[in-house]
């Protein structure tokens, strides 16, 4: 489970004393607490690598953002720190799929749904979501998606 190789990768980073790593892990412990916390309010969820790819992609494109905000900012170093962040929570999602491997998966899911027009697009992004689900970036599918629909 991922949620193992989470815990083992904190005691890793205490036994290197890598307190940059040691500090992204605890983010995503802690990100992840919050979440079960919300989660005992809800249903349960079926599988817990789902919830963990869940908070992981999320906190991943949290990132992104902020590198982005960052260096149209100036601030190189928040930057840099903020990619450092995102390699350790990057590790621990499953190896993301290429833009011609998602295609070609799209274009399958859009013949299993038999979409034909746009108006198809919530069908087909729905399989995405299932059968993609940390593989691929979601904004970028749906612009995909868009584009094998017209």
């Amino acid at each position: 489970m991922i949620r193992d190789d989470i815990k083992a990768a904190q005691i890793e980073a205490m036994k290197a004393k890598d307190s940059a790593r040691l500090g992204a892990v605890r983010l995503i412990m802690s990100a992840l607490k919050n979440r079960d916390i919300e989660a005992r309010t809800g249903a349960a969820p079926a599988d817990d690598d789902v919830l963990v790819m869940d908070v992981l992609s999320k906190m991943a494109k949290q990132r992104r953002e902020s590198i982005e905000m960052f260096e149209k900012g100036g601030r190189a170093e928040l930057a840099a720190a903020e990619a450092a962040e995102l390699a350790v929570i990057e590790s621990f999602l499953p190896k993301q799929m290429s833009e011609e491997d998602a295609k070609a998966a799209i274009a399958a899911l859009v013949a299993e749904a038999g979409a034909t027009s746009v108006k198809d697009m919530g069908a087909v992004m729905a399989l995405v979501k299932v059968k993609l689900a940390g593989q691929y970036d979601m904004g970028k599918a749906s612009g995909l998606v868009k584009a094998a629909l017209v």
